[in-house]
């Protein structure tokens, strides 16, 4: 086709469409015959669109990017922690593509719910990809991937009337002491990140770096602002804007983008030798726990720059696929258990969302030499051949010219065990201390917002519920536990209890609807 020509519009057989407007028809009224092809292509795909959404992190918006090391951990040689490539060489780029969630609610909803918020970034590295899977907050709920399953559906709408309760959610996390830590920076401002640039990011769950000799650390992951800074919002102003802009933030970030402000952020980690700390007060692979960066300080390693949006929301947005398993030689697995979990989950979620062979589109592919004995599969688009492999061999070992493994790039970290084999939480759970630490060290207007969203939420609940919710909170601080409660009888005093914000809009909207003759 000429390139006079190159806008015309064709099927996806690449069939010219003349008329795009009328269907054929025996006369101009019908009936519609069943050989219109372009008509059944097109009708066929629109209702094909959509792929399965998400369960968690439906709602997102994304950007591409570059990661720049800076050849150092802080101030030492990054090599004596970790043989990953991209971190090496100061200034060595690497091509990111990052994207922002929301957690728990559906794929069109207001981006100002009270939610964490999702963080994963995508690094296109010469050894292949690493994701890097995390939250804006750097704690979890909860620290067993058993559980993980019960939370969600607690957090989501009622399976018989599809509303969400605050009852249910806190149910589950008045039978989950270890969730107090997160509730407090939930229910508090960090709750409602004012938009996705001005966030922290976290990788919250402990990974390892791993050396040249085989040698691991453990670490944690921090995704700090840098020109944009931090902010967050009150409820009061998250429903303001709510009520004139369901999605804010993805305009916030595209906007952004589009005018040459583009958000930074440096990539920060703690590192803590392998073993079990017997000096500290809960164990280090506990995610409802922060590190005391005051013993293990934020160290720099290197500066994230989003350029770029997305040509194509579905495309690059939906279809991202990222994984906790997916790391590159130098990083490694730490004996977390949500992490391990979590490992098994993301990828299985993406091969049943988008497809066996999710990683041969665009968005997902390394941008490096890829070749494996993965065969066939629904849409299967290309064979990960590589120059010169025998296409008959698709097995390892072969002699006839298959594929080879490749060489070490370092001694295999072979940490060493000796248990049983259990069925036992962690010994040091420390349930409420870092909650108390996290409640003294909020300004007052953070402290008193979190009362206030706190006793909203809990006042629809039933009495055994409460007092399990301001137990824990006690145990945190004793103040945080007395404010709650006197919070509580006040809402009962003033007919609060039972009367969920949900119940009166529906009300509202029954008492002050307009009547209608029809037309």
């Amino acid at each position: 086709m000429s390139s006079d020509n190159n806008l015309t519009l064709t099927t996806r057989q690449g069939h010219p469409v003349s008329d795009n407007q009328n269907v054929r028809t025996v006369g101009s009224r019908g009936p519609t015959t069943l050989e219109n092809y372009p008509f059944i292509e097109k009708i066929t795909h629109f209702d094909r669109e959509r792929i399965p959404e998400r369960v968690v992190h439906a709602r997102g918006a994304g950007a591409h990017g570059i990661f720049e090391a800076y050849g150092k951990v802080g101030e030492e040689p990054v090599a004596k922690y970790t043989r990953a490539k991209l971190f090496q060489e100061a200034g060595k780029q690497t091509p990111v593509f990052v994207r922002f969630s929301t957690v728990v609610h559906g794929g069109h909803s207001p981006e100002t719910l009270r939610d964490p918020r999702g963080f994963a970034v995508k690094f296109y590295t010469e050894d292949g990809n690493w994701d890097l899977v995390g939250n804006n907050l750097k704690i979890f709920f909860i620290r067993d991937p058993l559980k993980f399953p019960d939370m969600v559906h607690s957090f989501k709408p009622d399976p018989v009337n599809n509303l969400n309760d605050p009852e249910r959610m806190f149910d589950f996390l008045s039978l989950s002491p270890e969730a107090t830590h997160m509730v407090t920076f939930v229910f508090s401002p960090w709750g409602i990140p004012a938009n996705y640039r001005q966030m922290q990011g976290s990788g919250v769950n402990t990974y390892k770096w791993v050396n040249s000799d085989g040698v691991g650390v453990l670490v944690k992951y921090h995704w700090e602002p840098l020109k944009q800074g931090i902010k967050n919002l009150l409820q009061k102003d998250a429903e303001t804007i709510q009520a004139t802009h369901t999605e804010h933030a993805t305009q916030d970030l595209y906007d952004s983008i589009e005018r040459g402000d583009f958000p930074e952020w440096e990539l920060c980690v703690q590192i803590m030798s392998d073993d079990e700390h017997p000096e500290l007060d809960f164990d280090p692979l506990d995610p409802t726990k922060l590190w005391p960066p005051d013993k293990f300080p934020f160290l720099k390693v290197g500066k994230m720059t989003l350029n770029r949006n997305p040509q194509n929301y579905f495309n690059e947005v939906e279809q991202a696929a990222f994984g906790t398993g997916v790391l590159v030689d130098g990083l490694d697995f730490s004996d977390d258990k949500m992490l391990q979990g979590r490992t098994l989950s993301y990828s299985d979620t993406q091969r049943y969302r988008v497809g066996a062979n999710y990683l041969q589109l665009p968005i997902n592919a390394p941008k490096t030499h890829v070749a494996t004995n993965q065969r066939d599969g629904q849409m299967e688009y290309k064979v990960d051949l590589a120059p010169g492999q025998n296409p008959h061999v698709n097995y390892e070992p072969s002699s006839l010219g298959g594929l080879k493994e490749a060489p070490k790039t370092g001694k295999d970290h072979e940490p060493h065990y000796n248990a049983n084999l259990v069925r036992q939480r962690i010994e040091r759970t420390n349930d409420f201390g870092q909650a108390g630490d996290t409640y003294r060290a909020f300004e007052d207007w953070e402290r008193d917002e979190l009362i206030e969203n706190l006793v909203g939420a809990l006042k629809v609940c039933k009495a055994d519920i409460r007092e399990r919710m301001i137990g824990y909170f006690t145990q945190a601080d004793a103040d945080y536990g007395r404010r709650v409660a006197e919070g509580l009888k006040h809402a009962d005093a003033a007919g609060g209890s039972g009367s969920a914000d949900e119940a009166q809009a529906s009300r509202y909207a029954k008492d002050n609807a307009r009547g209608t003759d029809g037309y």
